[in-house]
């Protein structure tokens, strides 16, 4: 059942049943493989990222780094996915979201092998920009393929339940640190850790053998074919469409800066402010996961029962207040710990609506290239914020430094959503 917006240009099915699990209940064969390609994509993406914030005391340490270098090196993995991702979604619409998510995992798989093997912090900073190529590109690939491949009524809740993958990479992230650290040197264990991230090239063999593209992005490459008229890397800047570019990059930027400032910084900040040890950090990191990964799913049932905007307007503010709590009240660790559930859930589950809201924003046509940009040039601007965070820390707490980044962060989050359109149950069709 589907209901079109008095213009007749939108058309809008009706969200019947609101239940988290209702969209995988009436899955057929190929979505599911999909869903489950992605999910695992997304799982094994955020271990890769998360492996290099785990290791950053030991780098620290080894190689004589100051914190602001160090971050540094997390804003050029960033920088270089806000390109990768752009790149990756013009592909996308180019060649097929299957084949550059095969490309994207095998690329970033590779380079979190190279980076177990560098020497210095010079060559460590060149691996992990090449390896942000791919790890930008996969999930602007992977978001698009999920948000066509799943009906409209439940594109809120499968694309949110994929993104719970990160919380589950980031877990296996933080379990390889404790077992490795545990068992191994730290000069011998680090290196261990990037190389563990070259695991997702395995994920390939499944999507070759069972994943299809979504019929709508097949249908739409037929017709541009047949027409000759190939979507333009500059198209998402002209026209109409600029507006929603412009918006939706700021909404993205604002959402991706507070959540980087925070969970790029929070092991450090509980190592060296909590005076915490690497491993005995494990409980404090664990209950922001588990958060992290309540709020994914409860996200990702609110962007369908509440909409998308509604999501992103509620959580920003409540991140808002929980980071103001956990940075700068004087709390007992036994608080702290507690206080970690709250922060990943706030911190982390609004990025259950964005990659459906971004594929509701964006025509069959330019959605790779207009979805994989916006996602990314956020990504891009949100990674200045590790550095910046680093770099005021010199002169300020490491708490400090987190709680105003990440405050100014999700304010920006907050005004760009309020000014966008609501897309929730949006249907996709087909163009050229």
């Amino acid at each position: 059942m589907s209901t079109a917006e008095p213009s007749g240009a939108i058309e809008v099915a009706a969200i019947e049943d609101t239940s988290l699990l209702a969209f995988y209940r009436d899955m057929n064969q190929p979505e599911r493989r999909t869903f489950w390609a992605c999910a695992a994509g997304w799982a094994l993406d955020g271990m890769d990222f998360m492996i290099y914030p785990l290791v950053i005391g030991t780098i620290i340490a080894m190689w004589k780094v100051d914190p602001g270098s160090a971050g540094l090196a997390g804003t050029v993995t960033l920088l270089a996915s806000a390109v990768g991702g752009w790149l990756g979604g013009y592909l996308a619409d180019r060649i097929g979201r299957v084949r550059t998510l095969q490309l994207t995992i095998l690329w970033f798989s590779f380079f979190s092998l190279v980076c177990a093997f560098v020497q210095n912090f010079d060559q460590l900073i060149i691996a992990r920009a090449l390896l942000g190529l791919g790890f930008g590109g996969e999930w602007a690939a992977g978001a698009v393929l999920m948000g066509e491949a799943i009906r409209a009524q439940y594109r809120g809740r499968a694309v949110g339940s994929v993104q719970s993958g990160w919380a589950v990479g980031w877990g296996l992230a933080v379990l390889s640190q404790a077992i490795l650290f545990s068992y191994l040197p730290p000069e011998l264990a680090w290196r261990w850790m990037f190389a563990i991230g070259a695991l997702p090239a395995l994920l390939v063999f499944y999507l070759r053998r069972y994943v299809t593209e979504p019929e709508i992005a097949a249908a739409t490459r037929v017709k541009q074919a047949a027409s000759g008229d190939r979507p333009a890397l500059w198209e998402i800047f002209s026209g109409p469409i600029l507006k929603t570019t412009i918006l939706a990059s700021l909404m993205v930027t604002g959402c991706q800066g507070g959540y980087y400032a925070i969970t790029f910084w929070v092991p450090r900040f509980l190592t060296v402010e909590r005076k915490l040890s690497v491993v005995s950090s494990t409980g404090y990191l664990s209950a922001l996961i588990i958060g992290s990964f309540a709020g994914y799913l409860v996200g990702a049932w609110l962007a369908d029962r509440i909409g998308r905007r509604n999501l992103f307007l509620t959580f920003s503010l409540g991140a808002i207040a929980i980071v103001i709590l956990y940075t700068q009240l004087q709390l007992t660790n036994e608080m702290l710990w507690l206080l970690g559930f709250p922060l990943g859930f706030f911190a982390s589950g609004y990025f259950s609506g964005v990659g459906a809201f971004l594929t509701e924003l964006f025509p069959t046509r330019l959605r790779g290239s207009g979805q994989g940009f916006c996602y990314n040039f956020g990504r891009g601007i949100g990674a200045l914020f590790p550095f910046l965070v680093g770099s005021l820390s010199t002169s300020t707490t490491l708490a400090n430094a987190i709680a105003i980044f990440a405050v100014a962060a999700y304010g920006v989050f907050f005004i760009a959503a309020f000014a966008l359109p609501e897309t929730r149950g949006r249907v996709l069709h087909a163009d050229a």
